[in-house]
This record gives structure tokens, C-alpha cells and sequence, in this order.
């Protein structure tokens, strides 16, 4: 049995081949909070019958159903490979760094329709017996990534899902050692794409990627449930960055509207030879929304600034994730 409180929850993903059709989860990642539920839309009938006078619960009918809710987490050193895949929308297969037990992902964005996965989780009833709800058809329509001073690097992912099963098995949950990347291990860069230098004073970084896609592709014959949505807008990818005011870098960056290629990594212990864990956003192309520094009396004058990435006409955006998962 296990606890009965959220200690004895767990999360089980896979990838799924075909959108909304289960796939047993193979990665259990460790979360900090998930608000994943099924969304069903009910329709009453109104018809009248003499001398009734409440609305007969035969009369009520399930005319759609959905799910959808978010999943947050430490980004770890581990097994965020299928997640990063459904977000970024490329098919990955880890590179392997020389002869070593280093392997590289590197997700760069793409479209993702056919890039769905299987939710599983576990929720304890105070008596310790562990429920199963399973989402299938689940796509990332966001994520966030973001780190500040003393904490974690985190992410919070929003999915829109087909469907929730309850009828599989709860998958046994496996967890191997994982540490997350953390505030001491990140770097902030900008300039020349490539060849970006450190910048100084920065206390918080955040990313945010939204993959708008149409999520209402209810249609006949399908039992009320959703066909896979289509991405229906351009990529979104915005960000900000709070620093002490020790250089005018980003703040001529706002006066001149001009663009910056922008890198925000986390470097962990090395795996093997030269190749370190990694976790490493590349923008190819920012420009600052706002950044004007303001002075709020004595203390140091400390800013926040405001970005949108745009394409720069030839590097796409990458996430690069340096671990030593041999596969996703």
C-alpha cells in the first residue's frame, strides 16, 4: 500500500505512435504539482412533461469530453527527453558524444502534429490504495522554464489531452538517481549568434514557448471526442531577465529595438571527458520589449526586462540537453 497523501502520487509518460491511443508510460519524472483533469461538456433536456418539475437525470448526455491541466517540475538531469520532444516538435534520436556515456539531444522546433503522449497518474486515497487516471492524446500547448537566485530550474508544462482513461493498470513507477540543474550552474549569454558572451548582473531568467494549436476539432463520428489539434498560429517564445543595473547592454537593446542572439544554459558535472550535463536554450534572435531602470531609493537599482525571440532568417530555436539517456 502506499501513503495515503500525496506522498504515495506518481507520473508515468510515454510517446505515444498513434494520438489518443494508450501507450504504456516508461518515465516517471519526479513532479512538485500537476492539475490534470478530464473536461466533459453535458447537455440537459429541456423538454416539458406534465407535472414534472426537475429535469430527469436520464435526460442529461455527455456531448464532449477533454483534458487538459499542467505538470511542474525540477528540470533534471534525466529523462526530460520525450517531454522536450512533444514541445519542440523534432524527432530526436541522442547523438553519442565520442566513445563516452554522454549523449546529446538536440530539439529544435519544428510543428508538432503527430507529437502526442500518454499521461499516466497516480492518485492515493487516504487509505493508501492508488488511483489510476490515464490522459491519453496529450499535447504541450506551453512551457516554462525559469530560475532565480538560490532556486531550481523549473518547468511547467500545459497539455490539452483527447481523453481520461480509467480502465488501464497503474504502471509500477521507477525512478534511477537524478539531480536537477540549479542557479549555481547557470549562465546567461548574448551577442553574436555563436558567439555570445556573458552577461553580468543577472539574478532571474524565464522562457516561455507556446505552441498555439486548434484544440476544438470536435467532429460527427468520432463519440464525442477531439481529432488531433493542428498548430493554428505562429510559435510564441517570450522571456524575461532581472538584473542589477551593471551595464547598459540590454537597455540600449531597448532604445535601439535592435536584436541580440540570447543563451541561457545550465553546465553540471561533467559525464565523461570534456561533456558535461547540459540544459541550454538557444534564441537565435531576441529584441527587449521594456527595460527601462528605474531608481526606488537607496538600494541598487535592479531591472527587469521584457523579450519577445523572432526568427532571424536562418537558426531556429534549440533546446539542447546533454545526459546520459541513450534514448528519449
Amino acid at each position: 500500500m502506499a501513503i495515503g497523501s500525496g506522498l504515495g502520487a506518481q507520473i508515468g509518460i510515454a510517446a505515444e505512435s498513434t494520438y489518443g491511443t494508450y501507450v504504456a508510460p516508461t518515465k516517471f519524472p519526479e513532479f512538485t504539482q500537476e492539475s490534470l483533469v478530464l473536461k466533459k461538456t453535458t447537455a440537459q433536456s429541456s423538454g416539458i412533461a406534465a407535472g414534472r418539475l426537475m429535469a430527469l437525470s436520464s435526460r442529461r448526455v455527455v456531448t464532449q469530453r477533454e483534458a487538459s491541466g499542467s505538470i511542474e517540475m525540477e528540470v533534471a538531469n534525466k529523462g526530460m527527453g520525450v517531454l522536450l520532444q512533444a514541445l519542440m516538435g523534432t524527432t530526436v534520436t541522442p547523438v553519442q558524444q565520442g566513445a563516452t556515456a554522454a549523449y546529446l539531444q538536440t530539439h529544435t522546433l519544428a510543428d508538432v502534429f503527430g507529437k502526442s503522449l500518454t499521461i499516466q497518474k497516480g492518485v492515493p486515497l487516504t487509505t493508501g490504495t492508488v488511483t489510476d487516471k490515464t490522459f491519453v492524446g496529450c499535447k504541450i500547448v506551453s512551457a516554462e522554464f525559469s530560475c532565480e537566485v538560490g532556486g531550481m530550474l523549473t518547468a511547467s508544462f500545459e497539455f490539452d489531452g483527447k481523453d481520461c482513461d480509467e480502465t488501464q493498470t497503474l504502471a509500477v513507477a521507477s525512478y534511477s538517481t537524478m539531480a536537477p540543474f540549479h542557479f549555481g550552474q547557470m549562465g546567461v549569454k548574448a551577442g553574436t549568434y555563436s558567439s555570445e558572451t556573458a552577461l553580468d548582473g543577472i539574478r532571474k531568467a524565464s522562457v516561455k514557448i507556446e505552441r498555439p494549436q486548434a484544440v476544438d476539432r470536435f467532429y460527427a463520428n468520432q463519440s464525442a471526442l477531439k481529432a488531433q489539434p493542428i498548430s493554428n498560429d505562429l510559435v510564441k517564445i517570450t522571456g524575461s531577465l532581472e538584473s542589477d543595473y551593471v551595464a547598459t547592454t540590454l537597455d540600449d537593446l531597448h532604445t535601439s529595438d535592435g536584436a541580440t542572439s540570447l543563451v541561457l544554459e545550465f553546465i553540471g558535472p561533467i559525464i565523461a571527458s570534456t561533456f558535461a550535463e547540459t540544459f541550454r536554450i538557444k534564441l537565435p534572435a531576441i529584441k527587449v520589449d521594456d527595460a527601462p531602470p528605474t531608481v526606488d531609493g537607496f538600494e541598487v537599482v535592479r531591472t527587469t526586462i521584457n523579450f519577445t525571440a523572432l526568427f532571424d532568417g536562418t537558426n531556429q530555436v534549440a533546446i539542447e540537453y546533454m545526459s546520459t539517456d541513450v534514448t528519449l
